[in-house]
């Protein structure tokens, strides 16, 4: 069959063999911060979903169109199923929080527990269905929980 019969939506699908982005399967809390963030990953998909459209060499080569296509699927949708929420403090461990743990060594950690989307442990926030944040949601200051196997005592709630 030649190119020409074929359709455009056709050819961004087999693109470079991009398998989708996976979407979790549980429910999609968000901070404000993170929906922001989503909204803000959504708009830029759809920036390079357009660019890769004007650039128009699907033909030649199409895998910016099918990186671009696939972002804008998953990024739209997380925005469609984000559940923001947004808590007051009531001295426990909650989503959208902070807490701050004691180690048994005697270390000291500060967490945040947000979505999924935003979670980035290396600055400091979990995903509210990482092991840690379900151990610790819930806690008051001076509650002890099991954390990877250690226990560890909740010192401080923001």
């Amino acid at each position: 069959m030649s190119v020409a019969f074929t359709r455009e939506e056709d050819l961004e699908a087999t693109a470079a063999d991009l398998p989708d982005r996976p979407i979790s399967p549980h429910p999609n809390l968000v901070t404000p911060e993170g929906l922001a963030l989503i909204e803000a990953a959504l708009a830029e998909a759809r920036a390079a979903y357009a660019a890769a459209q004007a650039a128009g060499s699907i033909e030649t080569d199409r895998t910016p169109m099918a990186r671009a296509a696939r972002d804008l699927r998953y990024w739209s949708a997380r925005r469609a199923s984000a559940q923001l929420v947004e808590t007051g403090a009531d001295g426990r461990v909650r989503f959208g929080g902070s807490v701050t743990i004691e180690r048994e060594d005697g270390r000291t950690q500060t967490w945040r527990i947000t979505g999924e989307d935003e979670a980035d442990p290396a600055k400091g926030s979990v995903s509210h269905v990482s092991p840690l944040a379900r151990a610790l949601v819930g806690k008051r200051v001076g509650d002890e929980a099991v954390v990877a196997g250690q226990s560890v005592e909740v010192i401080a709630v923001d």
